[in-house]
């Protein structure tokens, strides 16, 4: 009997300091907690009732990358307008003229039917698919060096 009391003993004393542990990891874990005796714990979100409110947002920086501005060859310029975009901006401004002028490929989506603008850009082709058009843009955009 004695050795069972040095094993409670023992085993309690972990108990204590699995429970100061369990305290700090709940906050991180994205599974409910779960008490000694096996229950569910609410979270403080299901018995206050409102959600939680994240830290402070997190600032993009947009000048970097496909949002950096470069200025852009004369054909290009023409077509949207502006001497200098980003490449996300271009790829914005071409698929909102292909949806207004209806140039998508009924039978295939993916397919774009080049008018004459859109054929001084893509190099003078009938048709473009949709996966073509950030490579057929590369030309246009001159790199500073």
């Amino acid at each position: 009997m004695a050795s069972g009391r040095n094993g409670t003993r023992f085993f309690r004393g972990c108990r204590t300091l699995f429970d100061s542990l369990k305290s700090t990891t709940q906050a991180y874990s994205s599974t409910p907690a779960v008490s000694a005796k096996g229950k569910l714990k609410a979270s403080n979100t299901a018995v206050s009732g409102q959600k939680s409110v994240a830290g402070p947002k997190k600032v993009v920086n947009r000048s970097t990358g496909i949002f950096k501005s470069f200025p852009v060859s004369p054909a290009l310029a023409g077509f949207l307008g502006m001497s200098e975009t980003s490449r996300s901006e271009a790829v914005k401004q071409i698929w909102a003229y292909i949806k207004l002028n209806n140039l998508q490929s009924p039978a295939d989506k993916r397919q774009i039917n080049c008018d004459e603008k859109l054929k001084a850009i893509f190099d003078g082709r009938e048709k473009v698919g949709f996966l073509e058009i950030g490579k057929l843009l590369t030309p246009h955009f001159v790199k500073s060096s």
